[in-house]
């Protein structure tokens, strides 16, 4: 962050929870001018947080009060509560204040920005509310939205492959108990040839996650598809400049016709990371080379793209990074000479939540 300026006022709500803890991680790794330690708030208050370089904070009861003339509070807490007092924090901040609310509730609302800001950060300005993607569609569009502004995008088809981190700390802890039960306890779940004998426990997701793979997060839609792939769809279109919820009449006056996008969202036993398998058609023809070309020095992209040395995003190596990894850059033998495959990983609670978070603040505050 740009140094200068006086220091800022920052509150968080659900500081105790996965998201709000990496959100204080990434002000203490950028330096974010904090006045102080932020004012974490919960819904009773007398919580312990701890942090590196704040040392323990303990969290306060909210109202919106406790939050008059602050320069940037981060919501992490549900879409109820947004819906509920994001405009009244809004309205009470500091001038230029700003409000970054980190659930689904806002993202498709009249007059609230949706915001990655390496792509449409010039959506901040003069925002008091201001919302972030869904992790999915955060971590997608660092490397669609190069290769829209270069090439032109007609269609996007995207394959999910989504850790338990997305469902917060309770998934993670879901999928670790999964797996030591089905590890440990003699053949009692799962046998030695790997069948499933018994289920394990589960209550975060909608089956067993451990050696397991499920089809399906968030709700059905009358569409077929769930909630959670509709939202890349609809989030995309909004911050790519159109309007979010898909019509054919209308779409069919545009200026520039929208990319169509089809999601398929997939849970699997890592524990924090997305990754996707994207493939798209293009308005100009593109090859591998200047896809690579298009993407390489974008900020918060990493190429990860060489086959001959193994080296490809994955989880593993993505867990912990601020940058999204891209890879098995190749032509898609559908499409042909406009049409690419390419597969991206990049840290759902950092890239896909909390750094966004921070980096829109940022960009506020600039």
């Amino acid at each position: 962050m740009a140094a200068g300026g006086a220091p800022l006022k920052v509150g968080i709500v659900g500081a105790t929870g996965a998201v709000g803890a990496e959100i204080i991680g990434c002000l203490e790794t950028r330096e974010f001018p904090c006045d102080g330690p932020p004012v974490c708030f919960g819904s009773s208050g007398g919580k312990t947080v701890a942090t590196a370089n704040w040392g323990d904070i303990t969290t306060e009861k909210f109202s919106v009060d406790a939050v008059t003339g602050f320069d940037v509070v981060f919501l992490a807490a549900s879409g109820d509560f947004a819906e509920e007092y994001a405009d009244a924090i809004g309205s009470v901040l500091a001038e230029g204040g700003v409000v970054v609310d980190n659930s689904s509730a806002l993202r498709y609302k009249d007059g609230v920005p949706l915001v990655v800001p390496e792509v449409n950060g010039d959506q901040c300005e003069g925002a008091s509310v201001i919302a972030n993607p869904n992790c999915t569609t955060a971590i997608a569009l660092m490397a669609l939205y190069p290769l829209f502004k270069e090439f032109g995008l007609k269609k996007v088809i995207v394959s999910t492959y989504q850790a338990a981190s997305g469902a917060g700390a309770a998934g993670m802890a879901e999928l670790r108990d999964g797996v030591a039960m089905a590890s440990t306890e003699g053949e009692k779940y799962v046998d030695s040839m790997g069948r499933f004998k018994e289920k394990v426990p589960n209550s975060e997701f909608a089956h067993p996650l451990a050696f397991n793979v499920i089809p399906h997060i968030d709700k059905f839609q009358a569409n077929g598809y769930t909630k959670e792939e509709m939202k890349v769809t609809w989030e995309c279109r909004k911050i790519l400049g159109f309007p979010p919820i898909p019509d054919a009449a209308a779409d069919a006056k545009l200026d520039t016709a929208p990319p169509k996008v089809s999601c398929t969202a997939v849970r699997i036993p890592t524990l924090r990371a997305h990754s996707e398998a994207i493939t798209i058609e293009t308005v100009k023809p593109v090859t591998p080379e200047a896809a690579r070309k298009a993407l390489t020095g974008f900020p918060g992209l990493a190429i990860a793209d060489d086959t001959d040395a193994g080296l490809y995003p994955m989880p593993i190596t993505s867990t912990g990074n601020y940058d999204v990894e891209v890879g098995r850059i190749r032509q898609n033998d559908v499409f042909g000479d406009r049409g690419l495959d390419f597969f991206i990983c990049g840290d759902q609670l950092l890239r896909g939540a909390a750094l966004n978070a921070v980096l829109i603040a940022e960009k506020c505050k600039a």
